[in-house]
């Protein structure tokens, strides 16, 4: 950008950089540029949908004096502010696959709006630089020219405005600024220093023309902006702006006025400082502001009498510090102690997730039973009274709260019928806890005179799965653990892998001595493992449950088979180890050089593309296996075509084509792909509910699941970056080998693969490169195919292809069970257990950050988390939607 590098190092210019605070997306952004306020997390959530800002803002004051605002770009400000411009243009800016129109819709109107002069401000939101970032990173060819392009915008504009000049008295001020920056990766969201640095840059001829240094500019917050802003257009600065003045700016003005300046940005701050601290009289900040409007009073008594003395002259001066360290301290204080909560809804729905929670773990031993039925004997007179009581004592608290808050509550805003339903849910789960909780007391006495055998013991699985879920949980409080989770999972599943090559080891070499005694019934197989004492016969039906069971691995397996099972958990401890090497995920570490940077670069293509054809043969073969041979032809012509849009998007190379510069945006080889991919999911429903009609034909059932997450793999393999498509072969691979050697041999109980699919998928989230960080979320993906932005193919394809670790494990857990199995209970074991173990970090999360919500780290650590954990909730809710759905399947075919 050559014209703005000279702007900034010849020109009558300041150059900053502004530091953003999290979330670093776009609306929350516009919030701080234009209001001066912090915005909260939530509104990274309301960034896909933006509401009318109601607060008070620069665009509102400007509005209010009278002046003229045209505006083109990102329609987000459209949607901020909805009836502030005379004039606008807004322009998607979700659909990240174009970085061409959406900004040459913006560029049109300049030639004829700089010639008019019926504006007062003039507002442009190029798009282009943050799409490419998301589509191919910072270090992309296309970033040059768009910078260069950006840069000829700025001296149209520029030039235009030195030449209207010189028929106003008036000078203008341009302001080029960046709402957010980007990481390494493109995408931003976080707290990284690449995302939170932006530039400022401020020109105008008021400014005296002094060479500046490019290299090392002051730092300054974002939130600045806006009172340096209003107080350049004379207007009132806004009411909930935690900024100060930018002192630069107004450095060349006479002492007089520059006082003025500082002393209506403390006083407002001030003010600001009364209504969010009760005890702001002890406020440094409060008491410099103070002293400094005693100062001031002093110098303006010693202008009246003696305009030019050097005693006035550095009490002036000395005004002037003690007024910015008076502006420093209150913009800090208020930075760290305006954020309000809304503490009222926080522990409704905190009371909630705990009810649900301690239903589930008290419904443990029932859900995991044979039959697998739970019973809640809500319609007793008894529980029916509580259940009225509560609710009135519910609607009690919810009128003394609402009637006497200050602040505005979500909760109380809602219509009576929403927190009525709110408060009979409560009271219902209420109720529900307490009838579970009075059949265990009562059933107790019974089960303490016919106890458990003392011989039944827990494994050393089961064990480290009861650890490993506590010691995760309790990695939760600590923003380190939060913030390096990838290493906490990565550490589970290879102790998991050492844990069952010690149980294949003591199987084949030692035998399977741990079968318990007559008297204890146990249901070992895949449909679950309970306990009960029994008398009687139980020890024959214990002999012919092992009788039509699949032999034990020191008796059934032989030769290279017997081998295999050994080798297993140690090919897929290697596996998972060249994943790690794959994507530097988390924060502390994310910067360091990976294997997928080493591949992503222009240098390296050609081994891009060969392990990229490598990976996706590897998938067909291990995928192909279960499916009809028509879907077999579909699934090679969707990997092919996958192949072919990642070289029509220029990622990778076409062997006969090694140099070629055709670079599209691959819609038609997507859409291609995106055919097949449906064409094997309606053919896996259709024989999903072929084998419903036809109960006898369990094998139909079978294919049609496998179709199902064939369908899906196909999916992830066209929205995976192509360094990522190792991540879904060895996914592939891992879940064959634990098939063949781990699960079947082994014959572990349904809560056991269950928390083992679990594990993995987690693990496998992270291995793609996703962290806790909102930067990770690859959006591009939610773009393949489309020309145009649709919300909702849009929103799913991005949540898929974050999650897709998780959705493939836990497909592949609902074909296994049901493949490997008939019994009746295996899929309502797994769907208890699979609800039961995403419930119990997301309830303890909850209240985790309820109880730091003061934390240093609450904004750039904690509450990403919470989002991520929030829609990690509703992908578990649709698997168990899916689980329960063949389950239901099974039943009506028994």
């Amino acid at each position: 950008m050559p014209y703005t590098t000279y702007l900034v190092e010849k020109g009558a210019s300041h150059s900053f950089v502004a530091e953003a605070k999290p979330p670093t997306v776009t609306m929350p952004r516009i919030k701080a540029l234009m209001t001066g306020s912090l915005p909260g997390f939530v509104d990274v959530v309301r960034n896909l949908n933006s509401p009318a800002l109601l607060e008070d803002s620069v665009i509102r004051q400007a509005k209010t004096a009278g002046k003229r605002i045209i505006f083109y770009g990102d329609e987000t400000w459209v949607k901020l502010f909805p009836k502030h411009f005379v004039e606008y243009d807004g322009t998607t800016s979700f659909f990240v696959s174009d970085y061409t129109e959406v900004d040459n819709n913006v560029t049109r109107h300049l030639d004829k709006v700089l010639k008019r002069g019926d504006w007062d401000m003039l507002i442009l939101h190029y798009l282009g630089l943050d799409h490419i970032g998301h589509i191919s990173g910072p270090n992309s060819p296309l970033i040059g020219h768009k910078l260069s392009e950006m840069d000829s915008v700025l001296m149209k504009i520029h030039t235009s405005l030195q030449s209207k000049e010189r028929e106003t008295p008036l000078p203008n001020l341009l302001v080029l600024c960046g709402d957010h920056g980007m990481s390494e990766t493109g995408s931003h969201g976080a707290s990284s220093m690449e995302e939170v640095n932006t530039p400022l840059i401020l020109i105008s001829s008021a400014f005296e023309r002094k060479p500046g240094d490019i290299r090392h500019p002051k730092h300054v917050q974002q939130t600045d902006v806006a009172a340096t802003l209003a107080i350049a257009l004379g207007l009132p600065i806004p009411k909930d702006s935690v900024g100060s003045l930018l002192f630069p700016v107004v450095e060349g003005r006479p002492m007089r006025e520059q006082l003025r300046f500082l002393h209506l940005n403390t006083v407002q701050l001030s003010k600001l400082l009364q209504e969010n601290v009760p005890s702001y009289e002890k406020d440094p900040g409060f008491e410099q502001f103070k002293m400094s409007e005693r100062l001031h009073g002093n110098w303006i008594r010693l202008y009246l009498e003696e305009k030019h003395s050097e005693v006035l002259f550095n009490l002036g001066s000395k005004v002037l510090r003690q007024y910015l360290a008076a502006l420093k301290t209150l913009s800090l204080s208020l930075s760290t102690q305006v954020a309000q909560y809304d503490m009222y809804s926080m522990m409704v729905g905190t009371v909630v997730v705990l009810e649900v929670l301690t239903l589930l773990l008290l419904s443990v031993p029932q859900a995991l039973h044979r039959k697998a039925e739970l019973e809640v004997p809500l319609s007793s007179p008894g529980f029916s009274l509580l259940f009225y009581l509560v609710i009135l004592v519910l609607s009690a608290v919810h009128v003394i709260v609402c009637t006497s808050a200050e602040s505005s509550c979500y909760f109380c805003g809602l219509s009576w019928l929403a927190a009525g339903g709110v408060m009979v849910l409560a009271s219902a789960l209420l109720c529900v806890v307490v009838s579970v909780l009075t059949n265990m007391l009562v059933g107790g006495n019974a089960s303490r005179k016919n106890p458990v055998h003392p011989s039944s013991r827990w494994s050393e699985l089961d064990l480290l799965i009861l650890l490993g879920t506590a010691g995760h949980v309790l990695s939760l409080g600590a923003s380190s653990f939060v913030e390096e989770e990838h290493q906490t999972w990565y550490f589970l599943v290879n102790t998991l892998c050492l844990a069952l090559s010690q149980e294949t080891y003591r199987n084949c070499f030692l035998g399977d001595d741990s079968e318990p005694p007559c008297g204890l019934r146990v249901e070992q197989g895949l449909d679950g493992a309970t306990a009960a004492w029994q008398d009687g016969p139980a020890c024959d039906a214990l002999e012919r449950d092992k009788g039509h069971r699949s032999p034990s691995a020191s008796q059934g397996l032989r030769g290279h088979e017997k081998w295999m099972v050994l080798a297993s958990p140690w090919l897929i401890l290697a596996c998972c180890r060249l994943l790690r090497s794959l994507n530097q995920t988390g924060v502390q570490w994310a910067h360091r050089p990976d294997l997928g940077h080493w591949l992503t670069s222009s240098d390296h293509k050609a081994e891009l593309s060969v392990l990229a054809a490598i990976s996706l043969l590897v998938v067909f073969v291990l995928v192909q296996r279960g499916c009809s041979s028509v879907s077999k032809a579909a699934l090679a012509l969707g990997l092919l075509g996958v192949y072919c849009y990642r070289a029509a998007i220029g990622s990778v190379r076409f062997p006969w084509r090694p140099d070629s510069k055709d670079i599209s945006k691959g819609i038609i080889e997507a859409r291609f792909v995106y055919v097949f991919v449906l064409g094997i999911l309606f053919t896996g429903t259709k024989d999903l509910l072929k084998s419903q009609v036809i109960a006898t034909d369990f094998q139909l059932k079978t294919v049609g699941l496998w179709e199902i997450h064939s369908g899906l793999v196909l999916l992830a393999a066209l929205l995976f970056r192509p360094h990522n498509l190792p991540v879904l072969a060895f996914s592939l691979l891992i879940q064959t080998l634990m098939t063949k050697f781990i699960w079947k041999p082994l014959r572990h109980d349904a809560a056991e693969i269950t928390v083992m699919h679990y594990w993995f998928g987690q693990a496998f989230f992270y291995f793609q490169g996703n962290s806790n960080n909102i930067a990770t979320v690859d959006i591009s993906a939610g773009f393949v195919g489309l020309d145009t932005y649709v919300e909702i193919p849009a929103v799913l394809l991005t949540a898929f292809g974050t999650y897709a670790g998780p959705v493939l494990w836990a497909s592949h857990l609902v074909h296994f069970l049901s493949s490997e199995t008939r019994s009746s209970s295996a899929l309502s074991h797994a769907c208890f257990c699979y609800a039961l173990i995403c419930s119990i970090p997301v309830s303890t999360y909850i209240v985790l950050v309820t109880s730091l919500r003061y934390h240093l780290f609450i904004w750039s650590v904690f509450s990403p988390k919470l989002l991520y954990e929030g829609m990690h909730l509703l992908i578990t809710a649709a698997v168990c939607v899916f689980f329960t759905a063949m389950d239901q399947t099974r039943l009506t075919q028994s």
